[in-house]
């Protein structure tokens, strides 16, 4: 298990604490007598996972150690983490429930539409919209934290969860262009050179059972 792994299995494991502080709203923690109330305390708590997410990546890709558990893990993390926060947020009402389904829902789509390229040998890769999404999701979330205590910045806030949500649909257009562009065509072919291949064997097997049958009718005959 090395750093940037680690950093990621962080990651997934501050998505609970994030939850449990953003919906017991009554929460306050004092530290060195400063009182921390439940929406800072959760934007520390969301800032640190992100970091890790920042970090994970460019000790991996700095130390060379890029291995296929930190690829299958980080995706993962990071969904759990941003899914998690909205979530938090539409139970305490400061998100639209409509906005996070579609926002939680593209992650879901996109990643099926990977796991299926992947499982015909192919990579769909980041977009450049698709690489600067978890950039605007951290700031629109963060804003949005900081709005429960001041109000004003709401407006602010809002503005940043639709960019989030533009950049995301904006960006699985893309991924399905990708998709339907290549990996759908090779999917095709590939089930019509299967369905040839089926009707050809079925056509030996008739052809062989007809043999069979001219056979046993000539051997009836000469007998």
């Amino acid at each position: 298990m090395n750093l940037p792994n680690t950093l990621t299995i962080l990651r997934i494991f501050f998505v609970p604490f994030l939850v449990a502080v953003l919906v017991e709203q009554d929460l306050r923690v004092e530290l060195y007598g400063v009182v921390w109330p439940y929406e800072f305390l959760g934007l520390a708590i969301f800032l640190a996972a992100a970091a890790t997410d920042l970090l994970d990546g460019y000790l991996a890709r700095r130390w060379g150690q890029i291995t296929t558990v930190g690829m299958l893990l980080d995706p993962i993390a990071d969904k759990l983490l941003i899914s998690a926060a909205l979530i938090s947020l539409v139970q305490i009402r400061r998100v639209p429930a409509w906005m996070a389904v579609l926002i939680i829902g593209r992650e879901f789509a996109v990643s099926g539409l990977r796991s299926i390229a992947a499982a015909e040998g192919y990579t769909i890769h980041a977009s450049d919209l698709g690489k600067t999404k978890m950039i605007t999701q951290v700031i629109a979330i963060s804003m949005v934290l900081v709005s429960i205590r001041w109000e004003a910045w709401s407006g602010f806030a809002m503005l940043w969860m639709w960019g989030v949500l533009v950049f995301g649909i904006v960006s699985a257009i893309q991924y399905f262009r990708k998709f339907w562009g290549k990996v759908d065509y090779s999917i095709k072919h590939s089930r019509r050179k299967e369905l040839l291949r089926i009707e050809r064997q079925r056509k030996r097997a008739a052809r062989a059972l007809a043999r069979s049958e001219a056979e046993k009718q000539d051997a009836a005959t000469s007998s």
